[in-house]
């Protein structure tokens, strides 16, 4: 399906709306700029539905299992309060009185995003951004969307019907390069969401002048320092519940210690707390059998792929603790497996030297007078978010994204001289 104008159309009316949609770019960027009030309160009625419960079923029809769930979490980071808050922050200052006359900050004009589809809602949260800064924007649909973003488009723009000529979405897969060429020549910035071989052919595809903006894929661990007597069971949940799928997701969970038999220790002591953890997860027969089914091929895997390794297997119903010898960050297995590596604190930088531009969040347990030094130490290794385990893939207030302000990305500056 591809939306635009407001309304929901079938594919079969790709290449007309490509062929009209330079013209109506042109016409809604010659017209009046789109007001970021507009925006908030079209927002701002969209998050009271969804707080009253008129939007359950919508969520209910098109989005996947738990992703009420994690709306909770993130709600109030797309409040009012907060959004005009991290307007604030992001855009403060840019703009005001210059020797020469003043600056202004404006949009840069139309956005080509290629959404995520490893979280619900986040192709809708990336046009979202895009409109708080003024822009058209056209969004590329990821595989098994199911629907969710074209009906949040749809009802935003029955809320605020002014918001139509600033919301496009296409359902499109990655092969159709040309389409998306062609809509790649009609944007002033890229957003592109996804691994190096997504953002390798955007590179390919944005013509010259276009600003690439590239959200890529990152990686996530967990550090532990004096992890004795701790509460480990937030980390457990966020292991089981993020089920690796996310760049917060942790993937490795780093000792501070050269001791293989202290790391063996901790695995043996970890086990059951990431299995209760599990069975607060997988509640259904058919949750837990396929959390056993993944369990399983885990184990086969370390029996085939890793025979001689030296890596030593951990497993109990829907989980899995896998400790090896080299310090490597990784990706871990998924569903509620977890890689075990030893890292003194000595060898820190050195080892996430090789990751230091995909690294992301730190999840860290530590005594409480060592956080300052090991918060330092992680950030001077590259990490850009440093949080406690259970919080990891939590939206926190005003953050930035992977060491950026995104909304700062989606404008440019535009000097004005007062003769």
């Amino acid at each position: 399906m591809i939306f635009a104008g407001g309304e929901l159309l079938p594919d079969s009316e790709l290449n007309p709306v490509l062929g009209y949609l330079g013209e109506e770019i042109a016409q809604t960027l010659g017209g009046p700029p789109l007001e970021v009030d507009t925006v908030l309160d079209a927002l701002e009625a969209l998050g009271a539905e969804l707080d009253s419960g008129a939007l359950d079923g919508l969520i209910a029809q098109y989005a996947p299992p738990g992703a009420r769930e994690e709306l909770d979490r993130v709600r109030p980071q797309i409040s009012r309060a907060a959004l005009e808050e991290r307007l604030a922050l992001e855009l403060g200052g840019q703009a005001g009185p210059r020797p020469f006359g003043r600056s202004q900050v404006r949009p840069l004009g139309v956005l080509l995003h290629i959404a995520p589809g490893n979280m619900a809602g986040l192709p809708a949260f990336t046009a979202v951004e895009g409109l708080l800064t003024g822009n058209i924007n056209l969004v590329k649909l990821p595989r098994g969307d199911r629907g969710l973003t074209l009906a949040v488009f749809q009802k935003l723009t029955e809320i605020e019907p002014r918001l139509a000529p600033w919301l496009y979405a296409f359902d499109l897969s990655s092969k159709y390069t040309g389409t998306i060429r062609a809509l790649a020549n009609l944007a002033d910035g890229i957003v592109t969401w996804g691994g190096d071989g997504a953002i390798a052919a955007m590179r390919k595809l944005a013509p010259p002048g276009c600003k690439l903006i590239e959200w890529g894929h990152r990686l996530s661990f967990a550090y532990l320092s004096g992890w004795e007597g701790m509460d480990l069971f937030p980390l457990a949940d966020h292991i089981v519940r993020t089920g690796g799928l996310l760049c917060s997701s942790c993937q490795v969970i780093y000792l501070d210690t050269d001791l293989l038999s202290v790391a063996e220790q901790f695995c043996k002591q970890f086990l059951p707390v990431l299995e209760k953890a599990a069975a607060s997860h997988y509640k259904t027969p058919g949750q837990a059998a396929q959390a056993a089914l993944y369990t399983r091929e885990t184990a086969l895997e370390q029996m085939v792929d890793r025979a001689g390794s030296g890596d030593r297997f951990f497993s109990s119903r829907g989980c899995s603790v896998t400790l090896r010898e080299d310090s490597e960050l990784e990706l871990s297995h998924l569903h509620g497996g977890v890689l075990v590596k030893r890292l003194p604190r000595g060898k820190l930088v050195s080892a996430l030297a090789p990751c230091r531009g995909r690294l992301q969040t730190a999840g860290l347990i530590c005594p409480p007078e060592e956080r300052a030094e090991l918060s330092a130490l992680l950030a001077r290794a590259g990490v850009n978010r440093i949080t406690a385990p259970g919080h990891m893939s939590d939206s926190l207030p005003l953050e930035a994204h992977d060491g950026e302000y995104p909304l700062r990305r989606y404008v440019r500056v535009v000097d004005i001289e007062d003769p």
